[in-house]
């Protein structure tokens, strides 16, 4: 379902076995065998997944060894994909044991039908410990008199294997399932013993030493039905307890529910949701591609149980207060406070306000950390920088007002103010450094992360700090605070304190800075790149080089202050220095496209540090350059391929860059609503939503005319390359005209390029 608690899914054996998991997501497309059928995934994330909770296996042969034996291999079958069948909300495969399986799922429940072959043996395995990346504690239950199955799992340990932080358990998932056929045989396995006839089981995989579960561990039970039966399991999870998970069970579906109608009512939900943005015009493969609304939906997801509990990152239950409706989890902050929060919000402003109450309900429970990214009830601290502000300034600007904003901003700037212990603690860098803001104390003294501050990379982490202090100026505008926001614009600047003109030949970039103010030399050991043109002071820099900087390199980073890019590009010597500096970045010396995959001088259009810079030209005067280069992304990196989302899709954020591209605007300028222009793919989009619709008319709209030639917003003719908050708002019409040919002349004017922001000039 829409941002589901429940995610039905196949996870598949290991491609490559000397990897523990076959993706993170549990499923890979070159697999070639299934383990089971987890009720649980998160979609499109990075380290090795996690979740992938309590997998059912149904099997048509006798259980002779122990399924933790081998916990990836054992018992899987194999599989091919034209056996497969996947729609919105539902999943069948015929595995090669000869089992059909069909899978659908609503909001808390999930229902599976197993359709043994004849004559063969129908049994099901239910793998309680064999999360996607290990368990602590596992423990399953067979009233085989009723034909149900209860029990829970304890699990964690997202990016684990990276260090010890994460090494943990912070969740518990409980479940009840009810069979729909007489049980007629029973068993149980703990690590590598079985006991035929057992009812009962317990115990965890562990997470090894080296923080991925090793083979031998583990617990689950089977259950036996005769031969040649079609077997319906409805199952109901919660992660408070059990009797909740009954209770959601009971919610979402009648004891008669079948696949068939699961999945119907599954299929109506996602055409509800997805029609909310109605496309016409454009190829059959771009349409497909579009489904980057589907996958932009899907998280974060639904946590709180169907009366309203829920269990906090303090470990204690909560309940929800109206107005809000549903408590989210899973939020992969650094990525989706870029554009998946601002897509999500202006399609539904209520489910926007429960997400920012949801990260405000988390932080309080979490002694004021507002965690950058958080999984279930754990914080795992994954990623670098602070996107809280900038995450909940955006839904308040594009609508979402239902939730505590005042107490929101007021957490916000005491955590941005107060060092914490966590803030001064290097435990978990440098991927998962514990504090909100790591190196709060010399942020505050020095105005920038010096090199030895725990951090992940200290000049990643200033810039990503400083679209935090401008995300907090945002909200505060909003609010009305004056005060708080004049002073969080001023911090917002920092980024100057890390820039060095003196760092490469071609106009300066940010680098490491240490304590004392210097630059640090970089040693050939350190940086095999050396510019022997370098200044003595920064004797070993190179844009290529990655030193300080995070998933990415100093030319990648360069651009990342999106919210005063007037002001980055007058650093760098004026506008048409700029311009030639863009040029050079998404395309080679032969002046091919250098999107992806083109080495650390060029943009990487499947990672986040690069997806705002397409629409840099915008604020340079030169927006055809935009409007090319975005729709030569759409049309070559994006395809109707198993390899057709860029990356990892990182939780929506990647497809929500897409969503938004398509219709030809972006949401550049974190925490605010200024959307900046493209060009539509389609020639009709319509969004509905409770606001005021948005339609976005693009005559001429075709593959190669991706040129704006005129634009007109609410029947006026306008030369501006971006559109005002109240546009998002109030909603609208953009009618644009498309041609094959660059224009020269709209959009380039002085006054025409998107805002930027900084402090006004103080007289003397």
């Amino acid at each position: 379902m829409p941002f589901g608690m429940v995610q039905f899914s196949p996870e598949a054996t290991p491609v490559n076995m000397r990897r523990m998991i076959a993706a993170a997501g549990g499923y890979e497309d070159r697999a070639t065998a299934i383990r089971g059928f987890s009720l649980t995934n998160v979609e499109g994330w990075g380290c090795s997944g996690g979740s992938g909770d309590v997998p059912f296996m149904p099997v048509t042969e006798a259980i002779e060894k122990s399924p933790s034996s081998d916990f990836r291999m054992a018992y899987a079958s194999g599989f091919t994909h034209a056996d497969e069948k996947a729609e919105a909300g539902s999943y069948r495969v015929k595995l090669a044991n000869g089992v059909e399986v069909s899978l659908a799922a609503a909001t808390r429940m999930g229902v599976a039908t197993f359709r043994f072959p004849e004559g063969k043996e129908a049994r099901v395995l239910v793998r309680t410990s064999d999360s996607e990346v290990g368990s602590t504690a596992a423990e399953t239950r067979i009233d085989k008199a009723t034909g149900t199955v209860t029990g829970s799992v304890t699990s964690g340990n997202f990016c684990g294997y990276l260090g010890t932080e994460d090494r943990r358990s912070y969740y518990t998932l409980h479940f009840v399932a009810k069979f729909d056929v007489p049980v007629t045989e029973t068993g149980a396995w703990t690590d590598t013993k079985l006991d035929a006839g057992a009812t009962t089981a317990k115990g965890g995989t562990g997470y090894g030493p080296a923080g991925m579960p090793e083979t031998g561990h583990g617990s689950g039970v089977w259950l036996g039905f005769g031969t040649g039966k079609t077997v319906r399991v409805r199952i109901g999870i919660s992660y408070v307890s059990e009797a909740n998970a009954a209770a959601n069970l009971e919610a979402e579906s009648a004891t008669g529910a079948t696949y068939e109608a699961v999945a119907a009512r599954a299929r109506a939900a996602w055409n509800s949701r997805l029609n909310a943005i109605e496309i016409e015009g454009g190829t059959e493969e771009q349409k497909t591609v579009f489904t980057a609304l589907y996958h932009a939906s899907m998280t974060p997801t639904t946590y709180s149980d169907a009366n309203g509990e829920y269990t906090g990152m303090d470990g204690k239950v909560h309940k929800i207060a109206p107005p809000q409706k549903v408590q989210y989890a899973n939020f992969s902050g650094w990525d989706v406070y870029r554009s998946q929060f601002q897509l999500l919000t202006w399609l539904d402003a209520a489910q926007g306000s429960d997400i920012a109450q949801s990260l405000l309900n988390q932080s309080r429970q979490d002694g004021g950390r507002w965690d950058r990214w958080t999984h279930l009830s754990g914080a795992t601290h994954v990623m670098n920088g602070d996107p809280a502000a900038a995450s909940v300034a955006a839904i308040w600007a594009f609508g979402g007002r239902g939730f505590e904003a005042k107490a929101a901003l007021e957490s916000l700037v005491h955590a941005a103010d107060v060092p914490t212990k966590e803030d001064l603690s290097k435990n978990g860098c440098p991927v998962e450094c514990a504090g909100q803001r790591p190196g709060l104390d010399q942020w505050l003294k020095l105005h920038y992360i010096p090199v030895g501050a725990p951090a992940w990379g200290p000049a990643a982490d200033t810039l990503e700090d400083v679209s935090a202090e401008f995300g907090i100026y945002a909200l505060a505008s909003h609010l009305g605070d004056e005060a708080t926001a004049g002073r969080f614009l001023e911090r917002a600047q920092y980024w100057k304190n890390i820039w060095n003109p003196a760092a490469a030949p071609d106009g300066g970039y940010f680098m490491n800075r240490n304590a004392d103010g210097s630059w640090p030399t970089v040693s050939k050991d350190e940086d095999p790149d050396v510019n022997p043109r370098a200044d003595q002071r920064t004797r070993g820099f190179t844009p290529s080089t990655g030193a300080g900087f995070v998933e990415g390199s100093a030319a990648q980073y360069v651009w990342m202050v999106p919210f005063n890019v007037a002001g980055l590009f007058e650093q760098m010597g004026g506008r048409d220095k700029a311009v030639a500096r863009l040029d050079k970045f998404f395309y080679d010396d032969k002046g091919a496209p250098a999107v992806t995959k083109a080495g650390p001088l060029h943009a990487e259009l499947d990672n986040e540090p690069s997806i705002e810079t397409p629409w840099l030209y915008d604020f340079a005067g030169q927006p055809w350059k935009t409007q090319q280069l975005v729709r030569q992304v759409l049309n070559t990196i994006w395809k109707n391929r198993p390899d057709g989302i860029p990356g990892n899709d990182d939780l929506g954020e990647m497809s929500s860059w897409d969503v938004f591209a398509s219709m030809g605007i972006y949401p550049e300028i974190p925490g605010r609503a200024e959307l900046v222009i493209g060009s539509p793919l389609f020639a009709k989009i319509t969004l509905h939503r409770t606001g005021g619709d948005v339609r976005i008319v693009a005559q001429g709209a075709a593959t190669d005319a991706p040129y704006v030639q005129g634009l007109r917003v609410n029947g006026k003719a306008a030369t501006k390359t971006w559109l005002a908050e109240d546009f998002v708002e109030k909603g609208g019409t953009l009618e644009f005209e498309l041609g094959a040919s660059p224009s020269t002349s709209w959009g380039v004017g002085r006054g025409d390029e998107p805002p930027s922001f900084a402090p006004k000039a103080k007289t003397p």
